[in-house]
């Protein structure tokens, strides 16, 4: 198994979702908003600079290249956009795995507050895990949350994800779950 391999579709669609790996010019309200936002950024480092996200925006739509495994999740009609969402690979420096060497797959997502309570995490998780299984060997894909982040435990228990350990990230504690990649298979 490839432990440097992660989704390679550049688009991906759900009933009322399109994940694409693009960032367009269109997104940079949304972007802004998303990374600014003191709700939204409460429990992943807090509400960032809106020049410093700016800045960041424009260097990414100026470089036009994507990090493998990001996404934008977008409105499937309008494509307007909601969040982000990654299954990327969880570097072997950082804390909490379920392999000696590390590496797993890792989930992670981030929608803007108005989209929260509409289904759409899960709708994208969901969309990206069958992605992933359809094209990936089976393997454990890991979800990291703050522990005090309630409604993020709550999604992973509903995506099928089951806590296994706590540890220290962020200056904060961290619940470490995982599930094995062919429970997303079709």
């Amino acid at each position: 198994m490839s432990r440097s391999r992660t989704l390679s579709a550049t688009e991906i669609r759900s009933e009322r979702l399109l994940l694409r790996i693009a960032l367009l010019d269109a997104d940079r309200e949304g972007f802004v908003e998303l990374h600014t936002d003191p709700e939204v950024q409460a429990y992943i480092g807090g509400p960032q600079a809106r020049g410093d996200v700016e800045r960041r925006f424009d260097a990414a739509i100026a470089a036009a290249t994507s990090r493998p495994g990001g996404y934008v999740i977008a409105d499937n009609t309008t494509n307007r956009f909601i969040g982000n969402l990654t299954l990327t690979r969880r570097s072997a420096d950082a804390p909490g795995h379920v392999t000696e060497e590390g590496g797993e797959l890792e989930l992670g997502y981030v929608l803007r507050r108005g989209a929260w309570g509409s289904g759409f995490a899960f709708e994208a998780a969901t969309a990206a895990l069958r992605a992933a299984a359809s094209e990936l060997p089976d393997q454990p894909v890991l979800l990291v949350t703050q522990t005090a982040n309630e409604r993020s435990l709550r999604l992973a228990a509903r995506l099928g994800f089951r806590p296994i350990g706590t540890f220290e990230e962020y200056g904060a504690e961290q619940t470490l779950c995982t599930a094995p990649l062919s429970a997303f298979g079709i």
